[in-house]
């Protein structure tokens, strides 16, 4: 394994000093640190000591503390942990790393596990993953393949995110319709659904089908045979004939209603988190959704006139882009061999299926319904299901169901040198063409221009180093 210097951009630089002294060192005892794992001795037998800092995570819900419970545990009383709480701030982390004032462990979205290993942000896990006796295998190939930067793994992924088709019911008996007309196997049938289901007169007052640009470009790109970039992750795919098709089909879903703006200003005024959400007070017909807002849903408005499918491709087979978290121990950690047991206990089957134990006790308790959990580990998410009940409803089977078919066919993009870059590209390009400030075609080419430029830097200066 080779050190690496860390290297931050220079849009960093400029804010460093501010962003430095935001970020609280993690000092201890407990391990040597020092670039990658040769420093430290990574054995689950260990008794552990010092300090343990922690960046991007925080206990907002039972499934968290719960599983932060058997953590601490796991440490031991000698190991005095200090969270930083809020999302991970990309910039503020790498300065930190940068200026020796890194946390131990952060916790990043898989798809920036890429950046921060080419940029010798984190260390490479494979002794900590050995010593620790973490089950690798065990975690899903995807999710896996999201912190493999050249065939190193360097983050332990938790939780999976995936999506599915969410539709009203009654909108679609309505217009004489049903979920297979708006689970994506058919792109014009997802067009005459949407005509059918928008009320606009004069004003957008019901959205027909939102087909959530710019986020779910990738899921509309895959639909259409192709992703936004290679499997090696070294080659952006982004101007693809068949990506820029599937732009112009998800832009015109909008345009019908009257533009992005008018189904965003409903979006955005509907009470997505509580009783009047768009599907129970009927301002929404259907949309792709990240599976978590079937738990949402189900609590606060169960009555709502719903129902679920897998998204599927045009070939009808079910497809769900994956995302997802992931525990990634720092270069420089004053205590690696805390950061990666802590990583380990967050991740274990027994945490998890102890954290559905939990929630299935508090939604009894509550008179609701548990949905499950998908976890980002093959076995847990087995164990997990046999421990969601039937619900009596069967909409709220269905979407069980359809989450957890999903789970099993989703896909996922790899890690690769420029993961930020890249997905700021795409992104950036998707917003101007909602905006109206260019075309999807112009956009793309753009998009491409930039993201394979940033790749091509990335790679070569970890191809030399």
């Amino acid at each position: 394994m080779r050190a690496r210097s860390v290297r931050i951009p220079v849009v960093v630089l400029a804010s460093g000093l501010a962003l430095a002294a935001c970020a609280q060192g993690s000092g201890g005892n407990g391990g040597t640190g020092g670039g990658d794992e040769g420093g430290a001795s990574f054995d689950s037998e260990a008794e552990l000591s010092g300090e343990l800092e922690i960046m991007g995570f925080g206990l907002g819900d039972d499934v968290a503390e719960s599983r932060y419970a058997v953590a601490e545990e796991a440490l031991g009383d000698g190991v005095d942990i200090t969270l930083v709480e809020g999302a991970l701030d990309i910039q503020q982390f790498l300065t930190a790393v940068a200026s020796g004032d890194a946390p131990d462990v952060i916790y990043a979205a898989r798809d920036q596990i890429g950046t921060f290993a080419s940029r010798g942000a984190i260390i490479p896990l494979a002794e900590c993953i050995e010593g620790e006796g973490i089950e690798i295998d065990n975690y899903r190939e995807h999710a896996v393949e999201q912190v493999t930067f050249a065939d190193e793994v360097y983050g332990i992924p938790e939780f999976n995110s995936i999506q599915i088709t969410m539709a009203n019911a009654d909108l679609l008996s309505a217009a004489g319709l049903s979920v297979e007309d708006v689970n994506g196997s058919d792109w014009e049938s997802i067009t005459a659904a949407n005509e059918a289901l928008m009320v606009n007169d004069g004003s957008l007052s019901v959205i027909g089908y939102d087909s959530k640009l710019p986020e779910f470009l990738p899921l509309w790109a895959r639909s259409n045979g192709v992703d936004l970039i290679s499997e090696d992750g070294r080659t952006a795919q982004i101007n693809d004939p068949a990506v820029v098709e599937a732009l112009e089909f998800a832009l015109g879903i909008y345009e019908t209603q009257g533009g992005f703006g008018a189904v965003k200003a409903l979006r955005d005024a509907a009470d997505a988190f509580g009783a009047e959400n768009q599907f129970a007070s009927g301002v929404l017909g259907a949309m792709p959704m990240e599976q978590w807002y079937i738990n949402v849903l189900n609590d606060v408005s169960p009555d709502a006139p719903l129902t679920f499918d897998t998204l599927r491709d045009k070939e009808g087979e079910t497809i769900a882009f994956a995302g997802g978290s992931a525990w990634a121990v720092t270069e420089g950690a004053a205590n690696p061999e805390a950061a990666c047991r802590f990583a380990r206990a967050m991740t274990e089957l027994d945490t998890w299926t102890a954290a559905a134990e939990n929630r299935i006790a508090l939604r009894e308790a509550e008179g609701g319904t548990f949905t499950g959990i998908l976890t980002g580990r093959s076995d847990a998410d087995e164990a997990i299901r046999e421990m969601v009940p039937s619900t009596g409803d069967e909409k709220w089977d269905s979407a069980i169901e359809a989450m957890y078919e999903a789970n099993e066919n989703s896909f996922a993009y790899p890690a690769s040198a420029a993961d930020n870059e890249f997905k700021t590209a795409w992104n950036d390009a998707v917003n101007r063409v909602l905006n109206g400030q260019e075309e999807p075609q112009a956009a793309l080419d753009r998009a491409q221009e930039e993201a394979q430029s940033a790749l091509d830097q990335a790679w070569a200066e970890w191809d030399e180093e």
